[in-house]
C-alpha cells in the first residue's frame, strides 16, 4: 500500500513526511520537485504521476502539495480519498484555510493525526468524531460536516475495531516479539550500522471488551519504579496499533488499550544501542599476485546462549567474476560455489548457540585479457534464532482486566532474524 506521505510547499521543500514503509526515501521528492512541482503539472496533467519505478498521487490545499508515495499496484481512487480525508481532518483542527505557518506550529498534532489514520501504509479510521477521543493535543471543530455529529459514532461506535458480545470458550493471548537485526561492519570491523527493529504482534481471544495493560523492560519506566534490578533498554521511537491510548503512554509510559479480536500489530519499535549481535564473523582473504587463486577464510562464532539454536543460516560468500572452481572446507552443513550468485553458499540448519565454525575456501580464477580489481561486496547474512532478542526487549507483564474477572492463558515468543545483515572484508 502507501509507503510514504508528505506535505510540500510552494518550492518543492518537505513540510512533513511520514514514513510506513522503507522501499521509498526522502530522496524521492527531489525527483517529484523538478518533474511535477516545477514543471507546473498540477490541474493541466492527472495527479498520478511515475517517476523512476514509484507513483507519487497528490493534490493541493492553497499552496502545498499533499503527496502519497508507493511502489505497489495500489487503487489510486482509494489513495486520493484518503488525501482528501486527512485535508478535511486537517481543517477540523487548524480550520478551513490552514496554510503553512499553522502547519509548522502543530507538527506533533499532525503526526499524531497521521499516525492514527494510518497504520503500515493502510488507512484506518478517518472519522474526526472518533479521533477527537484519542488525540487530546488540538481541538477539532464539533461540526465540520452538513452531516448530523452524532452519525459518525452511530455507525462506527467509539471503539470500532471492536465489536460487542464476543465470547471464547478459552481467553487466552498469544504475543509474538519478532526482531530484525541491521549491521554493516567495515573490513576493519568497525560498525558502520548497527540497529534492531521490532513488532510486537498479538493474537487475542478474549471474551467482552476486556482493558489491556502492557508492559516491556522499557528503560524509561524501569527507572521509574526502580522496581526492576535488571536494567532496562532505551527504546529510541516506536508507533502503535489505534487502539492504544496514546494519552496515557505520553503521561506515563503504559500502553493501554481494549484489543481487537484476533491477530493484528500493537506496536512498533526501534532500538539502536547495547545490541547483542547472534554472530560475530572474522573474514579473511588472501589474493595471489598472479590473480589465478584467492583463499578465504572465514570463521562464524554464535553469540547467543547454548540453550538456544539458530535456523536456516545462510551465508553468502562473494568470489570474483571470474571465477573458474571453489574448493571448499567446512566443519557442518552445506557449501558450494553457486555461479548464478557469484558467491560461495554455505547454508546451516541448525546452528547451536556458542558454537564457532570455520570455513575455508581455495578459489581458481579464469585469466582475464584487462585485469580489474576485485571489488569485493560485503557477506551477506541470514538467520533466525527463535527465544533470543537482538535488542534485549522483553515482555514484563500483560494485565486482563474485566468485569467478570476470569482468568486469561498469556504465551510469549520471540524471533530474531536477520534483516540487511553484511559485513564487508
Amino acid at each position: 500500500m502507501i509507503s510514504m506521505i508528505m506535505v510540500l510547499n510552494q518550492k518543492g521543500d518537505i513540510m512533513i513526511s511520514r514514513q510506513y514503509r522503507d522501499d521509498v526515501g526522502r530522496a524521492a521528492a527531489d525527483s517529484f520537485r523538478l518533474q511535477v512541482v516545477a514543471a507546473k503539472e498540477t490541474g493541466t496533467e492527472a495527479p498520478v504521476k511515475r517517476i523512476e519505478n514509484c507513483s507519487f498521487l497528490y493534490t493541493r490545499h492553497l499552496n502545498m502539495y499533499f503527496v502519497a508515495m508507493t511502489r505497489s499496484n495500489v487503487n489510486p481512487a482509494l489513495v486520493i480519498e484518503y488525501l482528501f480525508q486527512l485535508i478535511r481532518i486537517l481543517k477540523a483542527y487548524l480550520g478551513e484555510d490552514f496554510d503553512e505557518t499553522a502547519m509548522r506550529n502543530n507538527m506533533t498534532l499532525i503526526y499524531e493525526l497521521m499516525d492514527e489514520t494510518m497504520d503500515f501504509g493502510y488507512p484506518q479510521n478517518c472519522a474526526v468524531d472518533v479521533l477527537r477521543l484519542y488525540i487530546n493535543l488540538g481541538t477539532a471543530k464539533e461540526k465540520v460536516e452538513t452531516e448530523p455529529s452524532q452519525l459518525t459514532s452511530q455507525i462506527t461506535g467509539a471503539i470500532d475495531w471492536r465489536r460487542e458480545g464476543i465470547r471464547h470458550k478459552k481467553n487466552e493471548v498469544y504475543i509474538d516479539v519478532l526482531e530484525s537485526v541491521n549491521l554493516l561492519l567495515s573490513n576493519t570491523g568497525s560498525v558502520l550500522r548497527n540497529e534492531v527493529t521490532g513488532a510486537v504482534q498479538m493474537n487475542t481471544k478474549l471474551t467482552g471488551m476486556p482493558e489491556c495493560k502492557f508492559g516491556l523492560n522499557d528503560k524509561l519506566v524501569i527507572d521509574k519504579e526502580k522496581e526492576d534490578r535488571k536494567p532496562g533498554v532505551e527504546i529510541d521511537d516506536c508507533t502503535f496499533h489505534r487502539c492504544v491510548r496514546l494519552g496515557k503512554f505520553d503521561a506515563d509510559r503504559t500502553i493501554t488499550f481494549i484489543p481487537p479480536d484476533g491477530e493484528f500489530e500493537l506496536m512498533r519499535y526501534r532500538v539502536t544501542d547495547n545490541i547483542n549481535l547472534p554472530f560475530r564473523i572474522i573474514p579473511a582473504v588472501q589474493e595471489e599476485p598472479s590473480l589465478t587463486k584467492v583463499s578465504i577464510n572465514l570463521k562464524v562464532i554464535a553469540n547467543f546462549s547454548d540453550q538456544l539454536f539458530a535456523t536456516h543460516v545462510v551465508l553468502k560468500i562473494p568470489v570474483p567474476k571470474n571465477t573458474s572452481k571453489a574448493k571448499i572446507k567446512n566443519s557442518f552443513g552445506r557449501a558450494k560455489y553457486e555461479p548464478e550468485q557469484q558467491s560461495i553458499v554455505w547454508r546451516v540448519k541448525r546452528f547451536a548457540g556458542k558454537a564457532e565454525c570455520i570455513i575455508n575456501a581455495e578459489v581458481d580464477l579464469m585469466p582475464t585479457v584487462r585485469p580489474k580489481p576485485w571489488t569485493r561486496p560485503p557477506i551477506v547474512v541470514e538467520f533466525q534464532v527463535p527465544m533470543f532478542t537482538a535488542s534485549g526487549v522483553h515482555v514484563r507483564f500483560l494485565r486482563v482486566y474485566d468485569k467478570s474477572g476470569y482468568h486469561t492463558n498469556r504465551w510469549v515468543r520471540y524471533i530474531t532474524k536477520a534483516g540487511n545483515y553484511q559485513v564487508r572484508f
